[in-house]
C-alpha cells in the first residue's frame, strides 16, 4: 500500500512531519541534555526542519485537496533540498573553519530574530568547527542531510500517487 497525500488511509507528508519533530526534538536534547551547543548553520536546519515539518502536516491536513498536495509537495522537496545543501556546506565548509560568524546561516537567523525569540531553539552559541557532534560516529550535519533526503523520498512518492 503506498503512502501518499491523497486518501485518508496514506500518510506520506505525516510522517515527513513527524520526522522534523524528530530531528528537532534531537537537536534539542542533544543541546540541553548533553551540552552539544548549535552553530549558525545548525540553528539554520533547525528552522528548515520546522519549516518543512509545518508544511508537510498543512499538506497532510489538507490532503484531500489535489492543489495543495501539489503546493506543500513542491514546496517541501525545495525545503528539503536547501537542508541538504545547508547540511552539506556545514559539514563540508563551515565546520572546518574556526568561524561561521556573520555567514548567510548567522543572517538568516538574525534577520528572523529568531535568536531573540527563541532562544532555546535558535540562539548561536557555538563556532561551526565546535558544534559538530557524531552520533553512532556519523557527523549531525551529515544526519540531517539524510533525514533532508528521506523527506525528499517521501514526498515524491507522495507526489506519484
Amino acid at each position: 500500500m503506498p503512502l501518499t497525500f491523497r486518501s485518508g488511509r496514506n500518510h506520506s507528508a505525516l510522517w515527513v512531519a513527524l520526522l522534523c519533530a524528530g530531528a528537532l526534538a534531537w537537536a534539542l536534547v542533544m543541546q540541553h541534555g548533553f551540552d552539544v551547543q548549535p552553530c549558525a548553520w545548525c540553528a539554520l536546519l533547525r528552522l528548515i526542519f520546522a519549516v518543512l515539518g509545518i508544511v508537510s502536516f498543512v499538506g497532510w491536513l489538507l490532503r484531500r485537496r489535489r492543489a495543495v498536495v501539489w503546493v506543500t509537495g513542491l514546496l517541501s522537496i525545495a525545503l528539503a533540498g536547501s537542508g541538504i545543501a545547508a547540511g552539506l556546506y556545514l559539514h563540508l565548509v563551515a565546520a572546518r573553519s574556526s568561524s561561521c560568524a556573520f555567514s548567510l546561516a548567522d543572517k538568516v537567523i538574525m534577520n528572523l530574530g529568531l535568536d531573540q525569540s527563541l532562544p532555546a531553539v535558535f540562539k548561536v552559541t557555538a563556532a561551526c568547527d565546535a558544534a559538530i557532534a557524531p552520533v553512532l560516529g556519523i557527523p549531525s550535519a551529515l544526519w540531517s542531510v539524510l533525514l533532508f533526503g528521506v523527506a525528499i523520498g517521501l514526498t515524491l512518492r507522495a507526489l506519484r500517487g
